[in-house]
C-alpha cells in the first residue's frame, strides 16, 4: 500500500498485535504505526494520536478497539479521513441485540476476574472471544492470556457517539462474519460512512487482497 505524498498516515491496532506487526500489508516506511501497551488507557491513546498528528493533514487507520481512540481524536482536528476496520464502537449501538449480549457477558466474566475468579472468567470470555470451551489441561498455558484479558480496556464507556463522525469522510470495512460489526456500521453508514465487507479474513479483512485497493479508491475520492 502506498502512500499518497500529501496525507499523513496513522494505524491504530486493535488488541492484538501492536505497531507494524499488525499491519503487514502496509509498504509504507513513513507511516506512524502505534504499538500501545496493554496498561495504557484510551485517553492517553488520544492524547498521543493528537499530538503525532499535530496541524498535518492525516489519514487514520483503525482496527477493533484501535477505532475509540481514533474517533475521540477526530472531535478535536480535521483529519483527512477515517479508515475503520470491524471498529468496536460499541456504544453508538447500544440496544441491538448482538451488541447487549456481548456486552452482558463480558460484564459478567469481568465481575468474576474483579472477585479473584480468573479460571472463572477464562471459562465464559474464551468461548466469546477466540472460540472453543475452556480446557482445564490448558489452563497454564492460557493463564497469562486470560490475565491480560481480564484488565485491557473495554470498548464501551467512553462516550463514543455516533455523531463524532459527521462531517469526516469514513470508511469502514468489515469481514462480514460478525453480527456486531456488521450493527456498528450500518449505524455509521446511516451517518455518512461508506461501508465495505471483505470476506474471508473474519476480524482482519485489511488481511485480503482487495483492502489495498479499496483504501486506493477511497483515498482518490478524497482527492477530488
Amino acid at each position: 500500500m502506498e502512500r499518497a505524498p500529501d496525507l499523513h498516515r496513522l494505524y491504530v491496532h486493535g488488541s492484538g498485535r501492536r505497531g507494524a506487526d499488525a499491519w503487514p500489508h502496509v509498504r509504507d516506511s513513513a507511516a506512524r504505526f502505534f504499538a500501545f501497551s496493554p496498561d495504557t488507557t484510551i485517553d492517553d491513546q488520544v492524547a498521543a494520536l493528537l499530538d503525532d498528528i499535530g496541524g498535518r493533514r492525516s489519514l487514520v487507520f483503525a482496527h477493533s478497539i484501535g477505532a475509540v481512540p481514533a474517533v475521540l481524536a477526530a472531535q478535536h482536528v480535521d483529519l483527512a479521513g477515517l479508515v475503520l476496520i470491524e471498529p468496536a464502537l460499541y456504544d453508538i449501538a447500544r440496544g441491538d441485540a448482538a451488541i447487549e449480549r456481548h456486552i452482558a457477558i463480558v460484564t459478567e466474566a469481568r465481575a468474576l476476574a474483579s472477585s479473584g475468579d480468573l479460571r472463572g472468567f477464562w471459562a465464559i470470555l474464551r468461548p466469546l472471544m477466540f472460540g472453543g470451551p475452556f480446557d482445564s489441561a490448558r489452563w497454564r498455558e492460557e493463564s497469562p492470556l486470560a490475565e491480560r484479558w481480564a484488565t485491557i480496556n473495554l470498548p464501551w464507556g467512553h462516550g463514543v457517539r455516533e455523531r463524532m463522525l459527521d462531517g469526516t469522510p469514513s470508511l469502514v470495512v468489515t469481514g462480514g462474519w460478525n453480527d456486531e460489526y456488521e450493527a456498528i456500521a450500518q449505524v455509521l453508514a446511516d451517518r455518512g460512512a461508506t461501508h465495505l465487507v471483505l470476506p474471508g479474513h473474519e476480524h482482519r479483512p485489511h488481511d485480503s487482497g482487495g483492502f489495498v485497493h479499496v483504501v486506493d479508491d477511497f483515498v482518490a475520492a478524497l482527492a477530488s
